[in-house]
């Protein structure tokens, strides 16, 4: 045991100081495994940015990085590191050092897995039929492509979705949608001849598939009825403020202020007296007269009397 342990502070002290160029560049995806291609099956070291993880002596393998316990294997038979339970942190460059044979470094990049493709067929003619491949998500440099037997018809790239227009003489094509990364692609084969029959294209109750409608026309004509109603509300809250103030203008000008007129400056000293209206009166010398009151009338006394003593003249 005492010759193990100084065997790998040895070989620890070695991997930590060399440099050594990375042979091959891997990829792997969330959740899945790698396998290191090159074997150490009696004495070696497996190794991820100057720190050992693992050790295989006398072909007896053991972990010592506890972080990675149960999540690096190492095959008796072949030799071969795995690396299991991917995560995006597990990214890094890997060295396999068997002192006996070779030291090699690896790079491996960690992506995202890849969401399966789905495939509809959104509208159909006598002379053609467009396809819609899309995915739930999209990953990091996910792509979507379509494949016409063995060549890509159209591609692209962190899209949702991905439309495809066959025409007629080619409805005996091979087509299929691919969604793929770096580390991972899958795939979607179409029947173009089946997707795109009048049979496929309605639902169970034999009414046309309302997928491209949902997908495209809908949210349009939803787009425009938000628009006009809010066109109309304004519109009618623009006439009702209008009205209220015209109608409140017009009230202001009908209003009438009414005003108590008393006779002013009377003076008995003159002579002149009301008529008795106890007994006959004569109304023969008095004139009626009509005037439209206002606030801003108002006589002095002065024109008062003088209205007063040509409606009532001196006896």
């Amino acid at each position: 045991m005492e010759l193990h342990k100084s065997i790998f502070l040895l070989f620890t002290v070695m991997i930590s100081s060399d440099t050594v160029e990375v042979k091959k560049n891997l990829t792997g995806t969330e959740g899945g495994s790698i396998t290191l291609p090159d074997p150490v099956k009696e004495f070696g070291f497996l190794s991820l940015g100057g720190k050992n993880l693992a050790m295989v002596i006398e072909r007896r393998f053991q972990i010592i990085e506890e972080d990675y316990k149960d999540k690096v294997l190492w095959d008796n038979n072949t030799g071969l590191f795995t690396i299991t339970g991917l995560q995006r942190n597990n990214s890094g460059i890997y060295i396999v050092d068997s002192k006996k044979v070779f030291t090699t470094a690896y790079k491996l990049t960690v992506y995202e897995s890849v969401p399966a493709p789905a495939v509809n067929s959104v509208s159909v003619s006598a002379e053609s039929c467009t396809l819609l491949c899309s995915v739930e998500k999209a990953g990091e440099l996910l792509t979507l492509s379509w494949y016409k037997d063995e060549g890509i018809v159209i591609q692209n790239s962190s899209a949702l979705s991905l439309l495809l227009t066959v025409h007629k003489q080619d409805f005996s094509s091979s087509y299929r949608c691919v969604a793929a990364n770096p580390a991972e692609q899958k795939t979607v084969t179409v029947d173009v001849k089946t997707s795109c029959s009048e049979d496929n294209n309605k639902d169970n109750d034999g009414n046309p598939k309302r997928q491209y409608m949902v997908t495209y026309i809908i949210p349009i004509v939803c787009a425009v009825i938000i628009i006009f109603v809010a066109v109309i509300i304004k519109q009618k809250f623009f006439n009702k403020k209008k009205t209220t103030t015209t109608q409140d203008s017009v009230n202001s000008e009908q209003e009438v202020q009414y005003t108590e007129i008393n006779r002013a400056g009377y003076r008995p000293s003159q002579g002149g007296h009301l008529p008795d209206s106890s007994g006959p009166v004569d109304r023969s010398n008095l004139t009626t007269v009509y005037d439209k009151l206002e606030a801003h009338r108002m006589v002095d006394s002065d024109t008062a009397d003088h209205v007063y003593d040509q409606t009532y003249p001196h006896t």
